[in-house]
C-alpha cells in the first residue's frame, strides 16, 4: 500500500545519514496539550498527564483515575523529579482509605451552611462515599434529589503552615467545595475522580488548632452521582523527591512525547513512545510502551547520575480496595515485575468509566551491571534511593489488601559519570489482558498474541531487540504524518492531528474473530461505553481510510456479520455490539436507522474509493442494497430519530442527517459503477440526484440551509456534504460555498457552534466542515479556533471533542476515537490527487 511504500522510504532516507538523535524530536511543536498522552495501547493501558510540566500531578489514567508513573534523577546525591507526584499521607483519608462519617442534606440550607460554626441540626449523618449504585463504595444512597449538601467536621493538632497541604476530591457533576468557609473548588457540568489540589500559604491560614470544616456542594445533572473528599500531606521520609526538576520544553508528535528538563548541572530528556504504526498490526497491537531518557552535562564537568522510574499495582486494579499480588521475574536478559488482581476476573467488569481489573501489569528493563528492578515499600524505596542511589533489596512478592500499602514497582540505572557528550537508556511498560474481548460469547486474545503462540514474556524481549528500529521508525512515521498533514491544512491542523493520533488508535482493540476477520474495536470513552459504536467509526474513518484501510474494515465487518448472522434482522445496520469489553450484541436503548445506515454505506465506499475496487463492498452487497433502499425511501425529509448531532434533543426533519442519506445513495451508486452494474449505478445516481435538488428547494433559507427543513431561522453545520465535494460528485453545487461563508459569521473565540440551538460544537464534525471550504486559507479560520481551545482550555482531559466555543472550556467526551475525523482534510486531498 502507498503509506507503507512511503515509510520504508522515509526509514531508508533517516537509515542513509548518519543515526538520527532519537531525543530530539523530527519537529518541535508548539501547542499546549490539554492532556499529554504518556503510555498509549488501548483502551486500559492509557497514562497521561494533564499537566503543563510533567512533574506538577500524578499522572492519570484517560478515565481521571490515578495510575500512577514517578521518574527522578539523582545528581551528584541530589534528587530531581521530573515525573508524577508521589501518594500522599491521608490527614482525612478518604473512602478507598477509610470509611467517613459527615453530615448531609438534600435540602437548601442557610447561606451559612459552609461556616465552622454553623449549627447542622436537622442534617442527617452518614456515611461516605455519597452517591448513586452505579459508582463503588457507596456508604449513603444519593437517588434521585438533584443536590446533596456535605459538612465534615475535623480537629487538628498539628501546625501544617511549614508543610505541603493537598485537598482531594471527586465528584459527579456540578460541585463546589469550601474549607472553614472559604470556596476552593467551583466547577461546570463534569465529573472526575481524585482530583489534587495544593492548598496555598493564604489557605493554610484558615486552618486552625482544633475544630475544623469542609463543606461541599454537589448537583448531579444527569446519570451517575458522588462526592468523596479529604486532606493529605507528602511523607517525609520522601521530602527529597519534593525537589522538582525544571521542564524546558515538551513536543506531542504523532507517536512519540519528548520532554527536556534541567536537573541542576545536567539536561535530562525523557521520551515516551506507543509504536502505534498502522501499516504494522503486530506493533499496534503490542501493549509494550518505552519509557527512554538522556542524560547529559552542561557545565563541563562530569557528573554522577542515577536515574528512578516507579509506578504501582494501581495500574492493574479499577478500584484501588482490590487486592493485588506483585512478583519480581527475570529471564532472557530482562528483570520484571508484575502485578494484578488476586480475583482475575477477565473480561467481567464492564461500562464506562472503569479500569482494567484483570490481566497483569508490567515494567522491564535490561539485565545489566547499572539496572536494577526492585519491588518494595513504597515509601522506603524512595527514601533507599535518595541517599544511596540504589533501590531496596527487592521482595520476591508481595500482597496487598488496602489501596495505601501497594509497593513500589520501581526501575533504576545508574549511569554512572556522565559528561557532556551524555548516557542514555530505556525501560518498558506493558500489560497483558489475558483475553481482551468477549465477541459472540467468545473470549478473544489480542491480535499480537496470535492466537496464543506469543506471550508477553516475547513481546517484551522482541521490543527489547528491536528497540533502536523501532525509535527510528516512529521518527519516520512521525515525520510522515506531520508532513501530510502540514501540507493538507498548516502547522497549526498538523499539530492537532499530532496531538489526536495516539488517542484515536488507543481506544481501539485489534483481535481476530474464531472465522479469522480482523476485527478492530473501539471503546465509546466517556460517553457510554458502548463497544464499536458505528456513529464513532463514521467521523473516526479518514485516519484509517489514509494510512490502512483494512483496520477501517475491521471497524465495519462485525456490524456486516452481526446483521448477517441473523442476531440484528432490522433494514438498517446496528448501533453497536454491547459495553466494551463485551460483544456480545446491540445494547443501546434506541436504534439510529438513516445515522448508521448512511454511515455504513458511506463508509463501505469510502473503502472502495481508498482501495481502487468495491471488493469489500461485494461480500455484503446483499445488506447494503437493504440499508441503501432504506435511505432513500426514508431520507429526504427524515422523522424524529436518532442521530449523532443531537446534543440539544432531536428534531424532525433534520436537514443535515437528510444529506446523509442522500450521499449513502449516491455511494452506493459509486459502488455498484466499480462493482460493473452500470444500470444499477444509473438508477440509484438518479435517485440521489433528485433527492438533492428537493433538499435545496426545502432546506433553503436565503444566504444558508436551514437546520430543519420546517424550522425557520435555523442553521447547522452541513458535514455530511464533504463526501460530494471528495467524490466529485456535483450532487449539492454551490450549497457548501453558501454554507462556508455563512458559517464564518457563527464563528466563536473558540470555534463553530454546531448549530443555532446552544454554543457548544463538535470539533471533529468542524474539521469535516472546513474541509469543504475552496482553498486552504479558509480551511484555516477554523482551525485556528480549535487549536486556540486546545491550547488554551482549562479543561485539562485528554483531547475532548464536544466544547463550549465561547468560554472554551469541555461539556463532556475526553479521549475518544472521533478526532480520527481531524485527518479529513489530508483524506481529501489524497483522494482528489487520484
Amino acid at each position: 500500500m502507498k503509506s507503507l511504500f512511503t515509510t520504508m522510504l522515509a526509514i531508508g532516507l533517516f537509515c542513509q545519514s548518519q543515526a538520527a538523535d532519537l531525543f530530539t524530536p523530527v519537529q518541535k511543536t508548539e501547542l499546549r496539550a490539554p492532556s499529554v498522552p504518556l503510555i498509549t495501547s488501548d483502551p486500559y493501558l492509557s497514562i497521561w498527564s494533564p499537566y503543563d510540566k510533567l512533574n506538577e500531578g500524578s499522572t492519570e489514567h484517560w478515565t481521571g483515575t490515578e495510575h500512577p508513573l514517578i521518574g527522578a534523577v539523582r545528581v551528584d546525591g541530589k534528587v530531581y523529579r521530573f515525573m508524577g507526584k508521589q501518594t500522599l499521607e491521608a490527614i482525612l483519608p478518604m473512602v478507598e482509605d477509610e470509611i467517613w462519617e459527615g453530615n448531609y442534606t438534600f435540602q437548601q440550607p442557610a447561606e451559612s451552611w459552609t461556616d465552622i460554626e454553623y449549627n447542622a441540626n436537622g442534617w442527617k449523618a452518614g456515611k461516605a462515599a455519597f452517591g448513586s449504585s452505579d459508582r463503588s463504595m457507596i456508604g449513603t444512597p444519593w437517588k434521585s434529589e438533584p443536590d446533596i449538601w456535605v459538612r465534615r467536621e475535623f480537629n487538628l493538632n498539628e501546625d501544617l503552615s511549614n508543610r505541603p497541604v493537598y485537598l482531594k476530591y471527586s465528584h459527579d457533576d456540578v460541585f463546589e467545595l469550601y474549607l472553614n468557609g472559604e470556596r476552593l473548588v467551583a466547577t461546570d457540568y463534569c465529573w472526575r475522580d481524585n482530583v489534587l489540589l495544593e492548598l496555598t500559604a493564604e489557605t493554610k491560614k484558615k486552618l486552625r488548632k482544633g475544630k475544623n470544616v469542609i463543606a461541599a456542594h454537589c448537583h448531579n445533572t444527569t446519570g451517575g452521582a458522588y462526592v468523596d473528599f479529604g486532606l493529605f500531606v507528602p511523607n517525609n521520609q520522601t521530602t527529597a523527591f519534593e525537589n522538582l526538576a525544571i521542564q524546558k520544553s515538551v513536543s506531542v508528535l504523532p507517536t512519540q512525547t519528548y520532554y527536556t528538563f534541567a536537573c541542576g548541572p545536567v539536561e535530562l530528556n525523557v521520551v515516551f513512545t506507543a509504536p502505534l504504526m498502522l501499516d504494522d498490526l503486530d506493533l499496534i497491537s503490542t501493549p509494550v510502551n518505552y519509557i527512554s531518557y538522556q542524560v547529559r552535562s552542561i557545565d563541563k564537568k562530569q557528573h554522577d547520575v542515577q536515574v528512578y522510574i516507579e509506578t504501582t499495582p494501581q495500574l492493574a486494579v479499577n478500584k484501588p480496595i482490590q487486592p493485588t499480588i506483585a512478583k519480581v521475574i527475570r529471564r532472557n536478559g530482562l528483570s520484571y515485575i508484575q502485578a494484578g488482581t488476586i480475583d482475575q476476573p477477565v473480561t467481567a467488569h464492564k461500562g464506562d468509566l472503569i479500569c482494567i481489573d484483570w490481566g497483569y501489569a508490567y515494567i522491564a528493563g535490561n539485565m545489566n551491571a547499572t539496572t536494577a528492578v526492585s519491588l518494595g515499600d513504597y515509601n522506603e524505596m524512595k527514601s533507599t534511593f535518595a541517599s544511596s542511589g540504589k533501590l531496596l533489596p527487592s521482595k520476591g512478592e508481595i500482597v496487598t489488601r488496602q489501596a495505601k500499602l501497594m509497593p513500589a514497582m520501581a526501575y533504576t540505572d545508574n549511569l554512572g559519570m556522565v559528561s557532556a557528550t551524555g548516557k542514555s537508556g530505556f525501560m518498558m511498560v506493558g500489560y497483558d489482558d489475558i483475553y481482551s474481548i468477549e465477541y459472540m460469547y467468545q473470549r478473544r486474545m489480542a491480535y499480537w498474541k496470535h492466537d496464543g503462540k506469543v506471550s508477553i514474556f516475547d513481546a517484551f524481549e522482541r521490543a527489547k531487540e528491536n528497540y533502536e528500529s523501532i525509535m527510528q521508525r516512529c521518527r519516520a512515521y512521525d515525520a510522515m504524518i506531520l508532513n501530510d498533514a502540514e501540507q493538507a491544512g498548516g502547522r497549526k491542523y498538523a499539530e492537532l492531528c499530532a496531538l489526536a493520533y495516539r488517542q484515536v488508535i488507543a481506544a481501539h482493540k485489534l483481535f481476530k474473530d474464531e472465522k479469522g476477520n480482523l476485527l478492530f474495536f473501539s471503546k465509546e470513552n466517556n460517553s457510554n461505553g458502548c463497544v464499536n459504536t458505528v456513529d464513532l467509526t463514521y467521523p473516526s474513518a479518514p485516519l484509517f481510510l489514509i494510512y490502512n484501510p483494512d483496520l477501517q474494515k475491521a471497524m465495519m465487518t462485525s456490524i456486516f456479520e452481526y446483521s448477517a448472522s441473523g442476531r440484528w434482522n432490522k433494514p438498517f445496520p446496528a448501533h453497536d455490539l454491547g459495553t466494551y469489553p463485551i460483544a456480545n450484541g446491540q445494547v443501546y436503548g434506541g436504534d439510529m436507522p438513516l445515522e448508521e445506515g448512511g454511515n455504513m454505506v458511506i463508509l463501505t465506499a469510502a473503502i472502495a474509493k481508498a482501495e481502487g475496487n468495491a471488493n469489500y463492498a461485494k461480500r455484503y452487497w446483499d445488506l447494503l442494497t437493504i440499508w441503501t433502499d432504506y435511505l432513500a425511501e426514508y431520507g429526504q425529509n427524515p422523522e424524529n430519530q436518532l442521530c449523532t448531532d443531537d446534543f440539544a434533543g432531536h428534531w424532525a426533519h433534520n436537514t443535515n442527517l437528510s444529506v446523509k442519506a442522500i450521499m449513502g445513495v449516491a455511494a452506493y451508486s459509486e459502488m455498484a459503477r466499480m462493482l460493473g452494474m452500470n444500470d444499477v449505478a444509473d438508477r440509484y445516481a438518479t435517485t440521489a440526484k433528485k433527492m438533492a435538488v428537493k433538499w435545496e428547494e426545502m432546506a433553503r433559507e436565503g444566504d444558508h440551509y436551514r437546520l430543519a427543513f420546517d424550522r425557520e431561522n435555523t442553521w447547522s453545520q452541513k458535514y455530511n456534504m464533504v463526501w460530494d465535494k471528495m467524490w466529485n460528485l456535483n450532487l449539492f453545487p454551490g450549497v457548501a460555498e453558501k454554507e462556508i461563508k455563512y458559517y464564518l459569521t457563527k464563528q466563536n473565540a473558540y470555534g463553530l457552534p454546531l448549530d443555532n440551538r446552544k454554543t457548544y460544537s463538535k470539533s471533529d464534525w468542524i474539521m469535516w466542515t472546513a474541509a469543504m471550504a475552496s482553498d486552504q486559507a479558509t480551511f484555516e479560520k477554523f482551525i485556528d479556533p480549535i487549536y486556540k481551545y486546545a491550547n488554551e482550555t482549562i479543561s485539562r482531559v485528554p483531547m475532548n471533542d464536544w466544547h463550549y466555543t465561547d468560554t472554551g472550556t469541555w461539556v463532556g467526551f475526553k479521549a475518544r476515537s472521533v478526532i480520527g475525523g481531524y485527518w479529513i482534510k489530508v483524506l481529501m486531498d489524497k483522494m482528489q490527487e487520484k
